[in-house]
């Protein structure tokens, strides 16, 4: 069975889009200068072969013209300048020129667009640094009643240098406001923007021609999808040497975006993962060692950012972070982990034993939680006894569920990204009978269905799948071939929709340099579901869906504006079980919502999900430091409100930090979203045992 690059793997890219801390100044465009960053001769090569791998064996099969060139240009602007505080309208006028002819670059390995956008942007932002600091003489007047839009997503370019000043005062203002109401003195938030800035200096002085070939690459790479992407050296051989490794202390995979560390993933079995406290698409502003001073790391570098990260186990470190989900105007928040090594056993499955009560009766539910789909190839390969894998794991666990008698068994894949797609296929075996599990169409058009070949079915009691937004991959491939095969009720949330296969590709391999080129991650192969629909895109739609928080405007694969579309081929041949018809999905349906409209706490949530939506829409805060703390106070009541009544421990109650009192332990969380899989479960039994 052919191997496949399936989780949501984060790609180390450099950005320089400065989030909402940024701008620019100067009317006439910078004459050239003898420092400007030039191409070599190997970049140009490798510009031409990137665009013959993508033009000729990518997924999507597209041609390099005119209509490209101009998604590409806008995308190397964004990627640049994405809050459009940089350059001037003068300066996007200038380059208009290069809007229908970056193609004819592509196929001519010509760099010309590339490298005289980003000389522009240079001297602006060596332009706008000087500004920066000729306005940290003194503190800013906060009293002054005026407010800050922080989308600048669909905001103009200044069109003059005064407009930009205006626009940079506020950014800075806003900034310096944010770091007052955490509790700093004014000459202490002077001290700390200055040094932000420096940071951000630093970073941009280190910016070689190669971070920026990779920049300008990425922007083509990803005008195709949003897993292709090209990798200079550097950024391969950091991919290679796997980021898990370097930061085993916290287990969080991070990446450069603008002047930001962003959060790209977290390690199953890490302290991040165990506390709860840390999310994907979270960005780190501080790091501090116990209780030590707080390193603002705003414009850090990855790799100097990981030096702080990282260190000996046993020891804390305190992260300031700002949360992937935050409302406008809501301050970081901060969190303490205890650094230690990650084990393979904390990545794998567990198993637990619930009680629900439902309709006056008590319902016994396993409850199976996979964080990720894991195999030891090496083991596998070698034939050992026992090797490590989801399947072998969750069968252990299903004899000792059926020892215990349970009343059903619950299949949590909440925030699993995927892995191993044997693992999900196997998985799926335990469940059913012989057949197909998934498709996979290749960019040739060509299509493999890869079946389970084992006739026996371990379990075939009530089961239900939970799911979330950040379910992904191989979770998508079990939950659809469960939902398929009406074997099992899918409930949660509708799935990540990534349902594409990558490819790495050795671009040495290709070219003969004299030094190293890069790699590229290519999209190659989509999954489909068995009855012939894409998981791209779309995802898996549960059976009930549960009130959530993301939205899939904002996250998942679908949020992505160069994702591939969802579509459908031929279903495969295969017999449902008939354990879970129509009607009785209805029926359950209709029970969840009847309890909705009761639940108290299932209805707080939805009203807070409904006005947490209606904050992050209000994207602009006020500068004036009394209005700002009540929009602060407000945001932040919102947001403990959400994760108190979800189960996700806050840094004030999470059980890897110890409570005040040693005698007071704190009590765990009640997970809302089990506890309602768990009702809808128990109805669905209720059903089995007695038909109306």
């Amino acid at each position: 069975m052919r191997k496949y690059l399936i989780t949501l793997v984060p790609v180390l890219m450099l950005s320089l889009q400065p989030g909402p801390h940024a701008g620019m100044s100067a009317v006439p465009m910078p004459p050239p200068s003898a420092d400007d960053l030039k191409p070599s001769v190997s970049q140009e090569h490798v510009e031409q072969l990137v665009a013959r791998l993508l033009t000729t064996h990518h997924y999507r099969k597209v041609k390099l013209n005119d209509s490209l060139s101009s998604v590409v240009f806008d995308n190397y602007l964004k990627e640049l300048d994405g809050n459009k505080a940089y350059f001037l309208a003068s300066d996007i006028s200038s380059f208009e020129k290069y809007r229908n002819n970056i193609d004819d670059q592509l196929i001519n390995g010509e760099l010309t667009a590339a490298y005289d956008i980003y000389n522009v942007f240079r001297k602006r932002y060596q332009e706008r640094n000087k500004f920066v600091q000729d306005n940290f003489v003194k503190p800013f007047d906060f009293t002054v009643d005026e407010t800050f839009n922080t989308d600048r997503e669909k905001a103009s370019w200044p069109k003059s240098i005064e407009e930009q000043n205006d626009l940079w005062r506020k950014l800075l203002k806003n900034q310096s406001l944010e770091l007052k109401l955490t509790g700093k003195a004014d000459t202490s938030v002077v001290n700390s923007m200055k040094s932000r800035y420096k940071n951000l200096d630093r970073y941009m002085s280190r910016i070689k021609a190669e971070d920026v070939f990779q920049i300008y690459m990425n922007s083509f790479a990803e005008s195709l999808d949003p897993h292709t992407n090209y990798m200079s050296p550097r950024s391969a051989d950091r991919f290679n040497q796997e980021m898990s490794a370097s930061l085993e202390g916290i287990g969080a995979l991070l990446q450069e975006d603008g002047d930001y560390i962003k959060i790209s993933d977290i390690v199953p079995g890490g302290p991040a993962f165990k506390s709860k406290l840390l999310t994907k698409g979270d960005k780190i502003v501080g790091v501090a060692q116990g209780e030590g001073h707080m390193v603002n790391i705003v414009g850090y570098q990855v790799d100097d950012a990981v030096k702080l990260i990282k260190g000996p186990k046993g020891t804390t470190v305190r992260l300031q972070i700002k949360s992937m989900d935050a409302v406008a105007g809501a301050p970081p928040k901060e969190i303490r982990l205890v650094r230690e090594k990650i084990k393979l056993e904390e990545q794998r499955a567990k198993k637990e034993v619930i009680e629900i009560s439902q309709n006056n009766k008590k319902y016994k539910l396993g409850v199976i939680t996979i964080p990720v789909f894991y195999r030891d190839f090496e083991g596998a390969r070698k034939r050992e006894e026992g090797f490590a894998s989801t399947t072998g794991d969750v069968q252990r666990f299903l004899n000792e569920l059926k020892t215990e008698k349970v009343d059903g068994v619950v299949v949590d894949l909440r925030d699993n990204g995927g892995g191993s797609l044997t693992e999900a296929i196997t998985l799926t075996g335990l469940f059913i009978s012989r057949g197909p599990v998934v498709q996979v169409k290749e960019a040739t058009g060509d299509i493999e269905v890869q079946t389970d070949p084992d006739p026996s079915v371990l379990y075939d009691g009530p089961l239900a799948v939970l799911v979330n937004r950040f379910s992904a991959s191989a979770s998508e491939i079990f939950a659809a071939a469960i939902q398929d095969y009406k074997r099992g009720i899918i409930i949660g949330s509708q799935t990540y929709g990534k349902g594409t296969v990558q490819t790495m590709v050795d671009l040495n391999t290709w070219l003969k340099e004299s030094e190293k080129v890069g790699q590229v991650k290519m999209t190659i192969a989509k999954f489909y579901r068995i009855n012939g629909s894409s998981t791209q895109h779309k995802g898996v739609t549960p059976d009930i869906e549960l009130p959530s928080a993301f939205t899939a405007e904002e996250y998942g694969e679908s949020s992505q504006p160069s994702a591939l579309p969802w579509d459908q081929i031929s279903s495969a041949r295969y017999d449902v079980t008939r354990n879970l018809d129509d009607k009785l999905i209805t029926k359950l349906r209709d029970r969840y919502e009847q309890r909705l409209k009761s639940d108290a706490e299932m209805k707080q949530l939805m009203a807070d999900f409904a006005e947490l939506k209606r904050a992050k829409e209000k994207t602009v805060v006020s500068l004036q430091e009394a209005k700002r703390k009540k929009e602060r106070d407000e945001a932040e009541k919102r947001r403990k409100s959400i994760t108190d009544a979800a189960g996700e421990p806050t840094a004030a109650n999470d059980s890897s930090i110890p409570a005040k009192d040693p005698k007071e332990p704190k009590a765990p969380k009640k997970d809302l979203y089990l506890d309602e899989c768990g009702k809808v479960l128990a109805d669905y039994i209720a059903f089995i045992k007695n038909p109306q």
